[in-house]
Parts: structure tokens; C-alpha cells; sequence
């Protein structure tokens, strides 16, 4: 912060003055509405010279130029002027104030530049915030009525063990009411019936995502919400969740907050581990200044302000930010209510009880995150609470108590820890529960007839990484479990990186069973040649001598179209070969392969897309996951269209461009370059921006015009150029527009019959004829075109 000292000028002008004349003046001054509680300021102000000042607060300009009284040094200013420039005054305060008179305001009149400097305290100015409450701006997501149908198709033949075909299915249907959408896989033995052939059914669900609300609501095969301490479970039925995926834009976690004050108009600086991430400019006053949100774990933020006078003030301020906390007031929540599926990918249709399950987690403060979990039915009752504690720079707790009653009567406790820091990590969980205790997972399996058993007694898990500058990176993790019957299993991973030259890297782990004292080691090196090849080779050993050694090249098609590739062979008690070729295309993904294991042969090929029904087309294109926009130039073929400035393709024959793999509601940028096509088109715009909902499609289009235009050159009686400047009007349209450098002058939105009308410098106006083919489709140039005289001489 910069804090700037002025001397305010206070002139002592007590004098004495007969009592008749004094009344006179105090008499002047209420009628003038001057402050009477002094009598030396009315006496003061009576004799007062009146000017007109520029008001300068805190050294910055306000832009107004302000009536001040000046007299022998003592300055009066309006009431109104002070209170709108940030200065504290009593209630009853009276229209003219002293300035002398004001605690804590400091004042300078400035005779040769005529300006009146107040500086004021800095808590009387206003309070700045800058930093963003989003990463951007929200945009309202779009979806059109279309359908979608997504396909990947598998072929394996094995020696000696038949063939078959196996294919996985979505459909889809969406607009304005959401999607609906249904998956599947079907299967088929050439070698006889062979393990679950025909049609099986997975998910078939409605949902419908209120993004200015953040709400989903679900409706069908659906997955319930958990927390870190619970599990979640499949059911057949209704849910409403908050969902923040549909605001991109929103930063949800807590982020560092820098408080400052600056005296004058500065600068400031914000640097985050030594790294500059932007400056901001300040009024005068205090600010608060937020990070950018992709800050995460501990680190240090350096605050350089400068003053209009170049002085610098440098603060640094450690931090520490994690986005297991919410912002303070925000809630998320999940409730579901349904029946519990029962063998999932194996019946189509079975449910089994009905049941509900509904977390919430809420930001009190954005240190203390509550949370809290509530499952019922199928003989089942439990509740737990549960808490996300910002522990200032020493990382974060969380922690749980649950209980359950029922098909299980128990508790459940968890305990957790986590810090991250630029070189080093760690985090804890412990979970513990009694012998009873039960959640939906034990009732589904219960439900199922399936043997799950209990659930466990103890589960820990500690994870600890380090990376020591030039030394690559080291990690430790600890996994352990303990059944109610005291069986434990206990893994202890260590694990070693390290870039190499160029973009190679180096990996080391070692995989240790501490109860039987079994093990596994693994060396592997990674060199990439170039965006889309990459050579893999490594080594394996275990405890029982066992080694094998591998190496694969592949080579991934471009995002774009074209070839790619993939060969591996491992090396050790059996032998392992492998070869894949990739076809990409704007319509499909073929892929075909073979690989021998232990001598055996498998010969395999697959085929995945989707074909997408809309605007009446019908459009071929890679697998879609989420969302996607069909561009449209409205039967414009081959116009290029981009992507966040990256070209997608070109149109095709009846103007369209499907792209398939947008991010959902994320407000992403397209364009259309009209550069090659016909200079008569026109465009109003040549960008746009469009959001799209979740698994939907939405139709972007660049409405398209042709409109005749001409370059046309004007010439007198005489074959000469009319004179540059003068005013031309179209008559047909009303357009103007002046002659430039020889008679030449352009004309948009021509017609087919086209009369000029020019006002030449001496008053007199001339007029011209001329037509154009309306089936043109590139610019004409006119001319030369004799301008007549309106009595039809040149």
C-alpha cells in the first residue's frame, strides 16, 4: 500500500471586529445558509472570494470543477461537493462547510494550476474488489430437437475358442424437455450360443438441467449421490441434485483474498510463487484483491503497489487454497428416491426395495464446510454429519460420525487429513466402523442374494508425495484393510519420476504385500517423438523371479483424420505380440488388430460413431460423449469454419458442419471465413458464441445473403474523372457515399436498375443509369459512367 503525506493549510484569522459590524455579517451569513455555529467562519465567509476550483481527492481527479470561498487561507466548499467526494460530515451539517473545520480531512489550495486537493482517510473511501467471482462470463446453453445415435462395435475371433460380435448402443433423444436417453449392449456367438447372447439393457433416463438454478432432475436409472465417506448405489426412480458442471463459469471453493490500501491512485502487482499474474489498477482507498481459481495447495502471494510517483510498497502473504471446502452460503445437495436395481447388466428390468438416499453439504464460513447423509428403507435406517475444516495454512480436516439401524444396527467413524504445497503432499483417511453397521451397499447386495458380507472394519489410507528440485518426484502410499473376521490386507507403493531430456520421461514403482512379503517392480522409460508417437519400453520382476520386459510404439491418429498405430511385444516366461492399425475419419473410428498370447491367436476389428438426425439431415461422425453443434451457412457450401480460432473443416454440400466433441455449457467461440466465396455474399456476423446442454446438440447458424455490389467509376461530358469528394446518392436505397481518387466509388445492396444522383461542388447535380445481372454472384465494375447534367447534358 502507498500512503501519500499533504499538509492541509489552517490559517488562524481571528481578529476583532466592532459588535454592530459583526451582527451585520452574522445577519449576512444566515441569509447565505452559512454554517453560524462558528462566528468567526461567518464573519470569514462574508468576506470570502469565490472560486472555482478542480477537485482532486487523494490525487486522483474527481472531474468536476467545484465552487470554493477562499479567504486569508481558510478554505469553504459546498456541503453537497464533500459528501460526493467521499467525505464524512455530521447530519446537520450546514450547506457551506469549513474545511478547517473537519477531523481528519486535510486540504491544499493550489493558486497556479486552480485546484483544490482534499485527502481524505482511507476509511472514507470506497472498498474495491477485483478478482473474479467466475472463470467467465455465463451464457444461456441452447438445444435443439435432434436425435442421436451412438454405436461401437467389437469383433473377436480366438483360436480355438469361436467368435463373436459385441456392441455397445445409445440412443438419444433431446430439446427444450431435456434428454432422454437409453444404453446397451447386445452380443452375438457365430460359434454356437455362446454367454449372455441378445439384448442387454443398462440405463434408460430422462434428464432435464435448470442451469440458472444449478438443478438436474433425474428421472429412471440413475446412480445416488455420496459423499467421501459413504457409498453410492444404483436405483430405478427420481432424483433432484445440485449440479455446478452446469455453470462452468462459477468458482465454487473459497479462494485467498489479499486485503491492501492504497493512499493515491496505484498499481498493483500480484505474483503467486514468483509468477506475475496480472496488475490491476486502484482508485484510492482499501481494496480486497482474489486470486485466479486454478490456485490449489499452499503458496506464497506477493502484492507490489506503485504509486502515480513510482514508489513501491512489496507484502508478501502465504496461502493456502483447496476445493474440498465451499464457498461460504453455497449448498450442494443430492435426494433420490427409488428402488434399488438389482443385477445390473444381467436383467433388464428387476428392482428390488424402495428407498432414499439425500446428502447435502453446505459453506457456513469459507473455513468450515458441513456435510450431512441420510439413507432409508429395505429394512435400513442411518444418518450421519459430518465436517470440511480449513485449518488456515496448515491444510484441511475432515471428518464423520454415522449411524445405522435396522438390518444392521452400528456406527461409523472417519477421520481425515491433506496438505499440498509446491514440492510436497500428504494425505490421511482412516474409516472405522463396528461389526452392525450397514449402509444401501449392504441392503442392495442383501437385496441382490448376493454373499457381500459386512462391510469393513478398518480401512486407512495414507499418500505422501515429494519432489526436491532436479530430483524428480517421490511418492509413498499406504492401503490397508481389516475384515470383521481380523482378516487384513496391507500394500505399501513407492513410486519414483523423473523428466528426462526433451519431453522422455523415467518411472520406477515398487508394489510391496507387507502380509505375505510378495512384491513387484517396475521400470519404465517414455519417449515421445512428436504430438502423436511414443515409444514405451520397461522392465517387471516380482517376488517369485518372474521378469518380463515390454516395448510398444504407438502412434495416435490425428484428432483431425489419417492413421494410427500400435505395436507391442513383451518378453519373459510367455511371449506377448501385438499390432493395431487406427483409420480416423470425420465419419467413423475403424480400428482392426490381432495379438498372440502364450501362442494363442485373437484376430479383432471395431467400428464406433454416431449418426446424429437433425434439421432434417442426417449426419455421420465420431462417437459423441456429450454435447455437439451442427454449424449451418445456410446451403453455403465449402466455407471453413474454426473453433477458438483452430479450423474445424468446411462445410458440405448442403452447408453444414457437425462438430462433435463439445465440452458441454461451455460458451466456446465459432467463425466462418468468407475469404473464397463469392464477393457478394454478406455476413452480419462472422463469430459467434454458443453454449450447449449436457448430451445435447444445438444448431449454430450464419444466416447468409447475396447482395449485388459494384465498383463503379463516374466520369464528366468530357471522359474526366468527377471531382474526389463530391456527395453520391443511390436513389433507389437512399445510400451516400463520396468519390475518391479517380470518379471511383463502391456501392452495397445494389439493384437490378440502379440510378446515381451526384451534388457536384458548385451546386449542380448530375445523374447516371446503369443495371446489373441479379443472378451475379461476385462484385461488377462499372464504368467509366457519364454523370448528365439534369437536363440531360453532360
Amino acid at each position: 500500500m502507498v500512503r501519500c503525506k499533504h499538509a492541509s493549510t489552517k490559517v488562524d484569522t481571528s481578529s476583532r471586529w466592532p459588535l454592530s459590524r459583526s451582527l451585520v455579517l452574522l445577519l449576512l451569513a444566515t441569509l447565505l445558509s452559512v454554517p453560524s455555529a462558528h462566528g468567526d467562519d461567518a464573519q470569514e465567509f462574508a468576506q470570502a472570494q469565490l472560486l472555482y476550483l478542480e477537485l482532486i481527492v487523494n490525487e486522483l481527479s474527481s472531474g468536476k470543477v467545484v465552487e470554493v470561498r477562499e479567504h486569508q487561507g481558510r478554505l469553504f466548499a459546498q456541503r453537497d461537493d464533500l459528501l460526493a467526494a467521499g467525505v464524512r460530515l455530521p447530519s446537520e451539517t450546514t450547506p457551506w462547510v469549513a474545511l478547517d473545520r473537519i477531523d481528519a480531512l486535510r486540504s491544499e489550495y493550489q493558486q497556479d494550476s486552480q485546484r483544490l486537493l482534499l485527502t481524505l482517510p482511507s476509511e472514507w473511501l470506497p472498498h474495491q474488489r477485483f478478482g473474479p467471482s467466475s472463470l467467465s462470463e455465463p451464457m444461456q446453453a441452447q438445444s435443439a430437437f435432434g436425435v442421436l445415435f451412438n454405436y461401437d462395435l467389437y469383433y473377436n475371433h480366438t483360436e480355438n475358442a469361436g467368435h463373436y460380435a459385441n456392441t455397445w448402443l445409445e440412443q438419444r433423444v433431446f430439446d427444450g424437455f431435456g434428454m432422454i436417453s437409453n444404453t446397451g449392449v447386445y452380443r452375438h456367438s457365430f460359434s454356437g450360443p455362446g454367454y449372455r447372447d441378445g439384448y442387454t439393457r443398462y440405463d434408460s433416463t430422462w434428464r432435464f438441467n435448470d442451469q440458472q438454478r444449478m438443478l438436474s432432475l433425474s428421472a429412471g436409472d440413475l446412480i445416488t449421490g455420496a459423499l467421501t465417506w459413504n457409498s453410492a448405489v444404483r436405483l430405478g426412480g427420481l432424483q433432484i441434485s445440485r449440479n455446478f458442471s452446469l455453470r462452468p463459469d462459477l468458482i465454487t471453493y473459497p479462494l485467498p483474498r489479499f486485503d491492501g490500501d492504497a493512499a493515491v491512485p496505484s498499481t498493483v502487482d500480484l505474483f503467486i510463487d514468483d509468477a506475475r499474474l496480472g496488475q490491476q489498477e486502484l482508485r484510492p482507498g482499501p481494496f480486497t484483491l482474489n486470486t485466479v481459481p486454478y490456485i490449489s495447495g499452499a503458496g506464497t502471494a506477493t502484492l507490489v503497489t506503485t504509486d502515480v510517483l513510482g514508489r513501491q510498497v512489496s507484502t508478501t502473504v502465504p496461502f493456502y487454497v483447496t476445493d474440498t471446502l465451499l464457498r461460504q452460503g453455497l449448498s450442494d445437495f443430492s435426494l433420490s428416491l427409488g428402488k434399488l436395481r438389482r443385477n445390473y447388466g444381467v436383467d433388464d428390468f428387476s428392482y428390488g426395495s424402495l428407498v432414499s438416499s439425500g446428502s447435502l453439504r453446505h459453506g457456513v464460513t469459507d473455513s468450515l464446510t458441513l456435510e450431512s447423509h441420510a439413507e432409508a428403507g429395505a429394512g435400513l435406517r442411518q444418518a450421519g454429519i459430518g465436517a470440511t475444516v480449513g485449518l488456515g495454512l496448515m491444510g484441511t480436516l475432515t471428518s464423520s460420525v454415522s449411524q445405522s439401524s435396522g438390518i444392521g444396527n452400528g456406527q461409523q467413524y472417519s477421520l481425515g487429513y491433506s496438505y499440498y504445497a509446491r514440492r510436497f503432499g500428504i494425505t490421511a483417511q482412516r474409516i472405522q466402523r463396528t461389526s452392525g453397521y450397514a449402509d444401501l451397499s449392504v441392503a442392495n447386495a442383501l437385496d441382490n442374494d448376493l454373499a457381500g458380507g459386512p462391510l469393513s472394519k478398518i480401512l486407512d489410507q495414507l499418500t505422501f508425495s515429494f519432489s526436491p528440485e532436479g530430483l524428480g518426484s517421490f511418492g509413498i502410499g499406504y492401503f490397508a484393510s481389516e475384515e470383521q473376521t481380523g482378516q487384513r490386507t496391507r500394500l505399501l507403493n513407492l513410486s519414483w519420476s523423473r523428466s528426462l531430456w526433451g519431453s522422455a520421461s523415467f518411472f520406477l514403482s515398487l508394489n510391496r504385500q507387507l502380509d505375505d512379503a510378495s512384491h513387484a517392480i517396475q521400470a519404465q522409460l517414455v519417449i515421445p517423438f512428436d504430438l502423436y508417437s511414443t515409444l514405451t519400453t520397461g522392465v517387471e520382476r516380482d517376488s517369485n523371479g518372474n521378469q518380463r520386459a515390454r516395448a510398444n510404439y504407438s502412434r495416435n491418429p490425428p484428432s483431425d483424420g489419417g492413421l494410427g498405430w500400435n505395436l507391442g511385444y513383451a518378453g519373459g516366461d510367455n511371449e506377448y505380440r501385438q499390432a493395431d492399425l487406427t483409420w480416423r475419419t470425420q465419419h467413423a473410428q475403424v480400428q482392426a488388430g490381432a495379438y498372440q498370447n502364450d501362442g494363442i491367436t485373437t484376430r479383432w476389428g471395431g467400428v464406433s460413431g454416431s449418426l446424429v438426425a437433425m434439421q432434417g439431415q442426417v449426419f455421420a461422425s465420431n462417437r459423441i460423449d456429450d454435447a455437439f453443434v451442427l454449424v449451418s451457412t445456410e446451403g453455403y457450401s465449402d466455407v471453413p469454419v474454426r473453433y477458438e480460432h483452430q479450423l474445424l473443416g468446411r462445410t458440405d454440400s448442403a452447408g453444414y458442419l457437425l462438430v462433435p466433441w463439445v465440452p458441454s455449457y461451455y460458451p466456446g467461440q465459432y467463425e466462418v471465413d468468407l475469404l473464397n466465396l463469392p464477393s457478394n455474399l454478406q455476413l452480419s456476423e462472422t463469430q459467434k458464441r454458443i453454449a450447449v446442454h449436457q448430451g445435447s446438440g444445438a444448431l449454430l447458424a450464419f444466416p447468409m445473403e447475396m447482395s449485388l455490389s459494384a465498383s463503379i467509376q463516374l466520369v464528366d461530358g468530357l471522359g474526366q474523372p468527377l471531382p474526389r469528394g463530391s456527395q453520391v446518392l443511390h436513389r433507389p436505397s437512399g445510400q451516400r457515399t463520396y468519390i475518391g481518387w479517380d470518379g471511383q466509388l463502391y456501392f452495397e445492396g445494389l439493384a437490378k436498375d440502379n440510378q446515381l444522383e451526384v451534388e457536384l461542388a458548385d451546386g449542380s447535380i448530375c445523374n447516371s443509369r446503369f443495371s446489373l445481372d441479379d443472378s451475379a454472384v461476385e462484385m461488377a465494375v462499372v464504368g467509366p459512367l457519364t454523370c448528365l447534367q439534369r437536363d440531360g447534358q453532360p
